[in-house]
């Protein structure tokens, strides 16, 4: 999952379903920091780390990375990613149980109480479903979630398996300086210590057009894990639980080195864009999706205040 913090740990991007919107080229929704839930712009600060869903939201659109990282606007949860949350911890929680007991019945036993302790740490959930006063909305919701950790059996057999960790937050600095962070679903090592990083994503296998993005979280991943334990994984595997489907893919030095060069550039345009406080919007099909259109200048709204320090762009930036 991606997910990373800005100093606390990030909510999950959880994978697209059938309402998401379509992964953009540059990454899937992981994992990363949480969205702000309320305005915190007397305490803004410059961004001082970088996660999987935050690089992909520069990438996706530098006016959108402003609105989540500096200015911390609030965002309405939506059932997909929620679900996405919920499926996510029943995973996780399973593999507690001996190996015998890790069934598709008991998974599924897991994913009431499991909603309760998110409704519990995260109440904004709730409102969700503040209009579906006999719960038959929210039922369906929960079969819906039952039935995606019933298909993962179809996928990987559990009973088989015994993660070296899950959940597992991981940072490093790179030798520029630059912070990565990010939290990893799932991490295997065989007995011959080869690393596998697996990753849980409740939506469908993107297409093909899309699968450079799903592969840029996780070479994330895998640079930050080399860079830590001066190991490569040998594989890197994302289990679409909404289309049954598992792609893999084993990386080698040169592809870490390439993705390190794209996060050195990415953080220098973020670093220039925090300067000089000009955070352009790139429209794509994604900004009907987006929260912040009331903000937007591409829909005819206006930015807050920039809470930051600002300076001239010199004639060399870039």
């Amino acid at each position: 999952m991606e997910t990373s913090a800005e100093g606390v740990a990030e909510a999950h991007s959880s994978g697209t379903t059938a309402e998401d919107p379509p992964a953009p080229v540059t990454t899937e929704p992981v994992a990363t920091e949480p969205v702000g839930t309320e305005p915190v712009a007397a305490a803004a600060r410059p961004p001082a780390s970088l996660s999987p869903s935050r690089a992909s939201d520069f990438m996706q659109c530098p006016l959108l990375y402003r609105f989540r990282v500096i200015d911390r606007l609030p965002e309405k949860p939506s059932e997909a990613a929620t679900r996405g949350t919920l499926v996510h911890a029943v995973l996780e929680r399973l593999f507690d149980a001996p190996a015998v007991e890790r069934t598709a019945p008991r998974a599924k036993s897991l994913v009431p109480g499991q909603w309760d302790r998110l409704r519990e740490s995260r109440p904004e959930v709730v409102e969700l479903f503040a209009d579906d006063p006999e719960g038959e909305r929210l039922a369906r919701w929960l079969g819906e979630a039952e039935r995606l950790v019933e298909r993962w059996f179809t996928l990987e057999d559990p009973t088989r398996l015994e993660p070296a960790e899950r959940e597992l937050f991981v940072e490093t600095e790179l030798d520029s300086g630059l912070t990565l962070r990010g939290i990893i679903d799932r991490v295997d090592v065989a007995p011959t210590g080869e690393v596998r990083i697996v990753d849980y994503k409740t939506g469908k296998a993107p297409r093909p057009e899309y699968a450079e993005g799903a592969l840029f979280q996780m070479n994330f991943y895998a640079l930050v894990v080399w860079r830590l334990k001066n190991v490569i994984p040998r594989r890197l595997q994302l289990v679409y639980l909404g289309s049954g489907d598992v792609m893999t893919y084993d990386p080698v030095r040169a592809d870490l080195e390439r993705v390190e060069r794209k996060l050195l550039a990415l953080w220098e345009a973020i670093r220039l864009a925090t300067e000089t406080g000009e955070w352009r919007p790139r429209p794509t099909k994604l900004c009907g999706w987006c929260d912040h259109q009331a903000h937007c200048p591409e829909f005819g709204g206006t930015p807050p205040p920039y809470p930051l320090p600002v300076r001239a762009a010199a004639s060399g930036d870039v």
